[in-house]
């Protein structure tokens, strides 16, 4: 399989086999006016498989997101066919209208302006609990 290098733009790497559609989905990249790669089940040496994620532009995306489904996710940025940065996605401490809360008798169910808010209360578990009810997601 080939999969063109890109010239500009992000590869999200060292995502776990199977979550990369997730990612794409909650990332809305389906929307963008570019190129968008996804390559599934990759053989990799240090996670066995993973997804990949190549998005031939240079845009801002929202690291909660990708720290929320995949916390050991890489993010590359690059230019002019070369990498110019790497970061490494960490586990949100907080976030923020990427998941909704379960309880139909927490406010946000009622309160549809409200922001879905859940705070990590268990970094181990990867379990956030809901801002307003403390109802789990995990």
């Amino acid at each position: 399989m080939n999969i063109d290098s890109i010239k500009n733009g992000i590869v999200i790497d060292h995502i776990g086999a199977k979550k990369g559609m997730q990612i794409y989905e909650a990332l809305k990249l389906k929307d963008l006016d570019c190129s968008v790669a996804i390559i599934t089940n990759a053989k990799s040496k240090k996670m066995g498989r993973k997804d990949i994620i190549k998005i031939d532009k240079d845009i801002k995306i929202n690291m909660d997101v990708i720290g929320f489904i995949e916390p050991n996710a890489t993010i590359n940025i690059v230019k002019d066919d070369k990498l110019v940065n790497k970061y490494k996605v960490n586990l949100p401490e907080k976030i923020v209208n990427i998941a909704k809360c379960q309880n139909p008798r927490c406010i946000t169910s009622n309160e549809k302006e409200l922001d879905q808010v859940f705070i990590l209360t268990d970094k181990e578990k990867q379990i956030y609990r809901c801002q307003y009810c403390e109802m789990s997601l995990k």
